[in-house]
């Protein structure tokens, strides 16, 4: 046993130190793990979560299936009154996978992204109050993640918000399939339990990017996605490793729908199979299980400047 495994296993979990172990980083992320893994949150954090007008949502549903969504409203319906709290003033509409699901006790990953800015901050935790539509979550992590693959989008209202209609599927359908074909971003929720005590136990919800056409689809219609070089946590890889129970969310940025997606997810690494979606070392495979494609979703749409600079700036 390495010297730093006891405070390694302090922040990461074994699907977590399993992954950094094949990727040759675990003795780096020993060290690096208590520095940027906190059990509250700092200021700065506190700070931007009010700032935002969309949170990025992930949890169970009451039959245990993993499911990513958005929370929106004007900056301010997040707030934080103590370091360890956030309460969010904000009620998933009937239509939502986990409109009936989010209730006292409750594990929840969520993410603070900013497009604007490509800021980005995870806050990991759950539900300590439901009361109407305020949900109140303690929070059990708490940390940033670097810039890298968001691509700048600045939010304006969408006229058509409110038209709702739902269509949901078992097998990818048209509309769904064009959507993740040239998405640049998506959101992956992914959960890790063994019954022990820790706070690196519970849900979270991932932001992943690229450009247009990084999300490949094979022969038997799963998802290919490549994991690019990132913080080096393998947060949401080490979670699937264990669980590959996975919630997935495509925004249509331009028209303001949104597809949920639940699925089961493969990690893939370059050795075991000979063909692997991208050109580094492992990749996720997902399998649909069902989904929804909500039209009208998001009160707002993002609009993009052409002189931004793109979402990578680098890959494997």
């Amino acid at each position: 046993m390495m010297a730093d495994d006891t405070a390694a296993h302090g922040v990461w979990h074994q699907g977590e130190l399993a992954v950094q172990s094949r990727a040759g980083v675990r003795e780096k992320m020993a060290t690096i793990g208590a520095r940027v893994i906190r059990d509250y949150m700092p200021d700065q954090h506190r700070e931007f979560f009010t700032q935002l007008p969309m949170v990025i949502l992930g949890a169970q549903d009451m039959a245990g299936e993993l499911w990513a969504t958005a929370l929106f409203g004007k900056p301010g319906f997040i707030q934080s009154p103590a370091e360890r709290l956030l309460t969010i003033d904000a009620q998933l509409p009937s239509h939502d996978p986990l409109a009936s699901s989010l209730y006292l006790g409750s594990s929840v990953g969520l993410l603070g992204i900013q497009l604007e800015t490509r800021r980005r901050n995870r806050a990991n935790g759950t539900i300590a109050q439901r009361e109407g539509g305020r949900i109140a979550l303690s929070v059990e992590q708490s940390f940033g993640n670097c810039a890298k693959y968001i691509r700048r989008r600045y939010p304006v209202p969408n006229e058509g918000y409110g038209d709702f209609v739902r269509e949901s599927f078992t097998t990818l359908i048209g509309p769904v399939v064009q959507l993740i074909r040239a998405a640049d971003t998506f959101f992956i929720a992914s959960a890790f339990n063994d019954g022990e005590p820790g706070a690196n136990r519970g849900v979270d919800v991932s932001h992943r990017g690229g450009e247009p056409g990084f999300i490949g689809l094979d022969d038997q219609h799963r998802l290919l996605v490549p994991d690019y070089v990132g913080n080096n946590f393998f947060n949401t890889i080490g979670n699937l490793a264990v669980d590959p129970r996975a919630g997935l969310l495509f925004l249509d940025f331009q028209r303001g729908h949104a597809v949920h997606l639940t699925a089961r997810a493969e990690v893939v690494w370059r050795g075991d199979e000979t063909q692997i979606w991208g050109e580094g070392d492992r990749m996720l495979r997902l399998t649909l299980v069902r989904g929804c494609i909500i039209y009208n979703a998001s009160p707002y749409i993002w609009r993009m400047n052409e002189s931004d600079e793109p979402a990578c700036t680098s890959r494997f």
